[in-house]
């Protein structure tokens, strides 16, 4: 009786072992199942890995929704433009420049063998290629008063250009370079399509050569906006609005869209308000369809 209790007792420890280690394979099998699924695309905790928590002005915790956003449309938009966007120079001869100029301006004034001055600096987009000339679109208060043109490409080479039509209403200018080095010309999209709220990109020459090909992004903050005359100290226009930056020198420089198509036309921002109050992100731009008209499109 003894022996047969003994073996009971055995097997019941043995039993209660198998259970034990049962147990925890069954947990090592639940575990890994739960590691794989957690690395696949899109699983719950890939969704909540991409929730980024951050502090916003009021100091008050919030929770982004998406932990990182492709900037890849931004990136194909600036690959396919760069090429078509310059820099303008403004060449006068050194007596004809002011000598009260103020600090940007003389910061930029670089002397050419011909004796001109950099007066000013601004961008262009190239709109048409030809055999053995380029036409490029700008503003007509980028080479107003001139002396002579140059135009530098995204490459750094120097060209000089001439005059074929400006406008100083519409602040818009043709020139046009004897060159073969242009290989691409812009694309011009419908700005009647543009909306409140797009997308859109500012690419040009902030300040001048030494910030060719500098793009910024923002938004279209109004698709029609209407500046008076007062505004423009020329006339009543209608543009586009946006907070993408756009600073001195970005002006003629192209305002695009995600396509890498140009809306609009850089020409002007406001700094400050009537009351001498700072402003910041209030860019303008001539509309694509503006643009066209001018160059007979």
């Amino acid at each position: 009786m003894k022996g047969e209790e003994l073996i009971k007792n055995e097997i019941s420890t043995l039993r209660h072992h198998i259970r034990i280690v049962l147990a925890v394979f069954l947990a090592f099998l639940v575990g890994a199942a739960v590691v794989m699924a957690s690395t696949l695309p899109n699983s719950w905790y890939q969704n909540r890995l991409a929730k980024a928590t951050h502090t916003n002005a009021a100091g008050m915790a919030t929770v982004s929704p998406i932990g990182y956003v492709s900037n890849e449309k931004a990136k194909k938009a600036f690959d396919d433009m760069k090429d078509s966007v310059v820099t303008v120079q403004n060449l006068q001869k050194s007596a004809s420049l002011s000598e009260g100029a103020d600090a940007f301006d003389n910061q930029n004034k670089k002397s050419e063998a011909n004796d001109y001055e950099t007066a000013s600096e601004g961008s262009g987009v190239v709109v048409d290629i030809n055999k053995d000339s380029v036409d490029i679109v700008t503003n007509a208060h980028v080479i107003q008063n001139s002396a002579s043109i140059q135009v530098i490409d995204a490459n750094g080479d120097k060209v000089t250009a001439k005059v074929i039509r400006a406008d100083q209403s519409q602040d818009l200018a043709l020139i046009r370079v004897q060159s073969t080095a242009f290989k691409k010309a812009a694309t011009f999209a419908n700005s009647d399509n543009v909306k409140t709220g797009q997308s859109v990109m500012a690419l040009g020459s902030p300040l001048g050569a030494a910030y060719q090909s500098t793009m910024t992004k923002g938004i279209v903050s109004s698709a029609k906006r209407s500046l008076t005359a007062a505004e423009t100290n020329n006339r009543k226009v209608t543009v586009i609005q946006t907070d993408a930056a756009i600073n001195q020198g970005n002006s003629g420089g192209a305002l695009i869209n995600e396509s890498g198509q140009v809306v609009g036309i850089a020409s002007s921002k406001i700094t400050a308000s009537a009351q001498n109050t700072n402003v910041e992100g209030m860019g303008f731009a001539i509309p694509s369809n503006q643009v066209l008209a001018f160059i007979g499109r």
